[in-house]
């Protein structure tokens, strides 16, 4: 099964979630793409997202999850104590995506924005599309 995280791949935050992912992701589940890129605008063309998306996308078994979804499943295929908060899926959509737009909307005054994207070591190379 294929999983696949789109991030804006100018976003310190959307860097550093990344990251910590690639970390507590051992079994290598995921493989990533910048909302940006030509492979990203493509995913997301073909999943029908809204054209003025800017959130954290994950594709998994032919579904396109966003914002609170997307990160909660996420957590959900992470090792550790990182799977717990896949329990906050019972919070209604609506009130879980108010809290992600929040941090969403200010993710660039709290965290900055990226001159350049990341270079990906040779190991992790193989998780970006």
């Amino acid at each position: 099964m294929e999983r696949i995280i789109l991030f804006d791949g100018d976003c310190n935050f959307c860097d550093q979630s990344v990251q910590f992912i690639i970390e507590r992701d051992p079994k290598k589940n995921f493989k990533f793409a910048s909302l940006q890129s030509d492979i990203g605008k493509e995913l997301l063309n073909k999943y029908d997202a809204p054209d003025d998306l800017n959130s954290f996308v994950l594709i998994e078994n032919k579904n396109c999850y966003f914002k609170s979804s997307a990160v909660l499943l996420v957590c959900k295929n992470l090792k550790g104590v990182w799977k717990i908060p896949f329990v906050l899926l019972v919070i209604p959509k609506p009130i879980r995506d108010f809290i992600y737009g929040i941090i969403a909307k200010n993710r660039y005054k709290w965290f900055g924005k990226k001159e350049s994207c990341m270079l990906p070591s040779t190991e992790e190379r193989e998780r970006f599309l």
